[in-house]
């Protein structure tokens, strides 16, 4: 009887182990999870300015995520191919993202926001095999906090 109820436990132990493993959530379900999707600003009733940057994050096609950045009529807008996500936590999502895709200045960058309370914010961000430029929500090179975004409409 013993030797049966040990068979049985390595049976089940083998089919559980050769099970699938349950798939990641794709980007676009990572990001409609978060509420991502939309416009963002710091401040929706004004104008875009770099304090100010207004975010737009959609998806034209399907599995592809698009994230741009107005900083106002001064400056060249910056845009985001999101290539994957992946949650840290329920207020966290990390990205890899491709800044200025296409363009002579493309570059990829890791980035974590801070999500929570239909608000959204940069805690990190780092070019593949550069410099941190944003840790824990402090842009390095000024010293200054990342803008705190909200969902706007």
């Amino acid at each position: 009887m013993r030797m049966a109820a040990v068979l049985v436990v390595a049976a089940l132990f083998v089919n559980y182990a050769t099970l699938p493993a349950a798939a990641a959530p794709s980007i676009d379900e990572l990001f409609h999870e978060f509420g991502l999707f939309g416009n963002w600003a710091a401040d929706c009733k004004q104008p875009a300015t770099p304090a100010n940057p207004h975010v737009g994050i959609a998806m034209p096609s399907p599995g592809l995520v698009l994230e741009e950045h107005d900083l106002g009529a001064d400056f060249a807008r910056n845009r985001y191919s999101v290539l994957s996500a992946e949650r840290i936590s329920a207020t966290s999502l990390s990205v890899a993202v491709i800044f200025q895709p296409g363009a002579q200045a493309e570059e990829r960058q890791t980035l974590v926001f801070l999500i929570r309370k239909a608000t959204r914010r940069t805690m990190f961000n780092r070019p593949d095999g550069g410099a941190v430029r944003v840790k824990d929500g402090i842009a390095l090179a000024r010293g200054s906090k990342t803008p705190v975004l909200r969902k706007c409409g």
